[in-house]
């Protein structure tokens, strides 16, 4: 019968989608086995079974048949010494001690400079607002809130009730600096998150990497005041913190300024201090077409977490051993398959557990122009649910920036079904944005998304474990990152940088 040879053609076509998937179930368990091992004890930054995950993923990218490279990076490690952590505020020839809520600083450092106010602390000309426009920052310490104007505005230029680039602290410190500001101030945005500070045993408690940092000269430390120490040092504008901000908040108006005979001294040095490299894997498929192979896409993660803290192993399985063994995967896939017409750079970073010190410098020292990277995909944490029935969804974070980018993720999804949430780009909460390898290059004015599980029970805690993890979720979120390179590698109109109009 004519139906016959089609239902055997239809058997096989199905037997052999199901072999493929086994198989690479295989390679991911084993992939995943190795990352979270004992041999492997957390994978922290700057030990050596951090070099030794770095050189599995060089060696598993050259298997592949990629051109591969390890890029070394400087970072310092250290730990500050409260006992000689000092910040002094004097006026009227008067001198107190400020009581800084958080800080540390890779280096010693002795700082002694008159203060200015400078609100948030942004520079944003896309919006028409600037605090450093009527202050001058040059040889100061600046003062700023944290966060944005009218952020629990929905009607806020700010993306509304989200965060944009500017709200971050990174950001912020970088402006200053550009500035010529010494160091930053931070204050808590009085009338929105003050009860952190008032009450920080119920801010969630997580264990953290050991602090690090890029040997980088013209970094400027940055210290979190408490509250009582902000209202002081703003009193001189005869305004509470709280009404300089609704002032702000009201007009879109900066209330930056000097502060009348104030000038504050920082002084700090950490009781240990070393230094080492750490390293970015990445591997290049070299795209088919003689003109558009010199752009690229890059798919990325990072394979660091926190090591062995307590006598604890933390393992890191879904942060991001999920997101490490998807991008071998991924270059496994592709390098099979005919080259897109772009190329496609493989990018694992280290020590974004420390901030996200690999992604930060490989985009001050990209080995593909950045000019001509057409769009990242970043993977971390894809192997759990947030919450309970959401096995099948996951967040895309970033695609503010990039509605065109959303676009093409979302029309590749058609073929694998995920349910695919953007309202973290609305959520300040969490300040999700700014969390992750996806921030350095939306900072560079690059489209850029994270595909990110939620945060799960187990987060940054000894039970991130393999037997926990959803692997079919992982291979649908491989499924789509695969389908929405090749479609971004292949478009004649990739994705740009901008915000909504």
């Amino acid at each position: 019968m004519p139906a016959g040879p089609f239902r055997l053609v239809v058997v096989f076509c199905a037997s052999a989608l199901l072999i493929a998937q086994d198989a690479q179930l295989t390679r991911l368990h084993a992939d995943l086995d190795f990352l979270t091992s004992d041999v492997l004890a957390g994978r922290v930054s700057l030990s050596p079974q951090a070099e030794i995950a770095a050189r599995f993923i060089d060696a598993e990218f050259r298997k592949a048949g990629l051109t591969s490279q390890l890029q070394a990076f400087p970072v310092v490690g250290y730990r500050s010494d409260p006992k000689q952590r000092q910040l002094l505020l004097t006026r009227g020839g008067a001198s107190r001690p400020l009581h800084a809520f958080t800080g540390g600083f890779y280096r010693d450092i002795a700082v002694r400079a008159p203060v200015v106010f400078a609100g948030y602390g942004i520079t944003a000309l896309e919006y028409a607002y600037d605090d450093y426009a009527t202050v001058n920052a040059s040889g100061r310490i600046v003062l700023i809130f944290d966060h944005e104007p009218q952020e629990d505005s929905a009607a806020s230029v700010f993306n509304g009730t989200g965060h944009t680039l500017h709200a971050g602290r990174a950001a912020k410190v970088l402006n200053a600096r550009r500035h010529g500001a010494l160091a930053v101030l931070i204050a808590t945005e009085p009338s929105h998150h003050s009860y952190i500070l008032a009450s920080p045993q119920r801010a969630p408690l997580r264990a953290s990497a050991p602090p690090q940092a890029i040997d980088d000269p013209a970094q400027i430390p940055a210290f979190t005041l408490s509250e009582a120490d902000v209202k002081d040092l703003l009193s001189v504008t005869g305004r509470t913190p709280v009404e300089l901000q609704d002032a702000i908040d009201a007009s879109l108006r900066p209330q930056s300024q000097p502060l009348r005979d104030t000038e504050v001294e920082i002084r700090a040095s950490n009781a240990e201090q070393h230094r080492g490299s750490s390293l970015n894997a990445i591997g290049l498929l070299e795209g088919s077409d003689p003109e558009l192979k010199s752009e690229t896409i890059l798919i990325s993660a990072h394979y660091d977490h926190l090591g062995v803290q307590n006598e604890h192993l933390y393992p890191g399985a879904n942060d991001n051993a999920s997101g490490t063994a998807a991008v071998m995967e991924l270059a496994r896939l592709l390098a099979k398959e005919p080259r897109p017409r772009r190329s496609i750079l493989f990018a694992v970073f280290g020590s974004e557990e420390q901030l996200m010190l690999g992604s930060f410098y490989y985009t001050a020292h990209p080995l593909r122009s950045l000019a001509t990277t057409r769009a990242v995909l970043n993977l971390d944490m894809i192997a759990r649910d947030d919450i309970e029935g959401a096995s099948n969804r996951i967040h895309l974070v970033g695609t503010y920036y990039s509605r065109e980018l959303l676009a093409a993720i979302r029309a590749q999804n058609r073929k694998t079904g995920l349910d695919l949430s953007t309202e973290l780009d609305a959520d300040q909460a969490l300040n999700v944005l700014f969390r992750c390898d996806h921030l350095p290059f939306l900072l560079s004015g690059l489209p850029a998304v994270w595909f990110f599980g939620g945060f799960h029970p187990g987060y940054h805690e000894p039970s991130d474990v393999v037997e926990k993890l959803n692997l079919p979720k992982l291979q649908n979120v491989i499924r789509l990152a695969h389908d929405s390179a090749v479609a971004l590698a292949d478009t004649s109109a990739p994705p740009q940088f901008g915000i909504p109009k």
